[in-house]
């Protein structure tokens, strides 16, 4: 890649990590932004998926208050979450890169769509009499919906925040606050045993993933600057436009 490649990639993270602060979805700016480049898409993927780990470990830090007192969740549901997000990885890397070119903008389109309903399956989900009053332990029922959708999140990732809540609020009772906080958990292990195994594998672009983590630690730290300044909605409505668009030219362009 040439110097402006980088630069783009550069300025791609760095918007990535402020709507991540702000709204989510940053991966569907990063992700088209390294194919657009000239990056092959199972590449451009593992890369997406090592350059934004930090930013997981960094939410999951940030929310580590609200993990507290859910031992036994975290012990039910972690292994559901790291075989997940290994068993995705190993699907993208043997599913080689025709498969995944073809779904890619089905991929992005579903994610897209998930981050539009967002607030609705928040709204629907978390429609409970009482929601602060914890209910009896079901983490089990959890077990295999979670591993579902961390192979997802292995094998691309964009959309898995929201799939996640989705499934912690149908089945646990309690409050968005500290099942959110779970999300993070689960999305961090899950991102944390695919980025592994695709370091190991050696198809990780190194000088685009650290100059993709420099950038979105700094669209982070920029996003954290501007919350309360700026709406998340229109935000996430702006990636969510883009995603939708990307989608069709990839679709046209076969």
């Amino acid at each position: 890649m040439d110097w402006l490649s980088y630069l783009s990639i550069a300025l791609a993270a760095v918007a990535a990590g402020a709507v991540n602060a702000l709204a989510g979805g940053g991966t569907l700016i990063t992700f088209p932004t390294l194919m657009a480049v000239g990056v092959p898409a199972v590449v451009a993927n593992v890369t997406n998926t090592v350059a934004l780990l930090p930013g997981y470990l960094g939410g999951t830090w940030a929310q580590r208050t609200d993990l507290q007192g859910q031992g036994n969740r975290l012990r039910v549901l972690l292994p559901a979450a790291l075989a997940g997000g290994l068993v995705g990885g190993l699907l993208l890397l043997l599913s080689g890169e025709r498969l995944f070119r073809a779904l890619v903008p089905y991929l992005i389109l579903f994610a897209a769509l998930l981050l539009a309903v967002q607030d609705e399956i928040r709204r629907r989900v978390f429609a409970h009499p009482d929601p602060h009053q914890p209910g009896a332990s079901r983490e089990a029922l959890a077990f295999l919906p979670i591993f579902l959708a961390c192979v997802y999140g292995g094998y691309f990732g964009a959309g898995l925040s929201v799939i996640l809540l989705a499934v912690l609020g149908l089945v646990l009772e309690d409050t968005l606050t500290r099942l959110n906080a779970l999300k993070q958990g689960l999305s961090l292990a899950a991102n944390l045993t695919a980025a592994l195994y695709f370091v190991a594998s050696g198809r990780v672009l190194w000088s685009a993933a650290v100059v993709m983590a420099v950038g979105a630690l700094v669209g982070g730290m920029l996003g954290g600057m501007l919350a309360g300044r700026v709406r998340p909605i229109v935000l996430r409505w702006i990636v969510v436009t883009i995603g939708i668009l990307v989608a069709l030219i990839y679709f046209v362009r076969g």
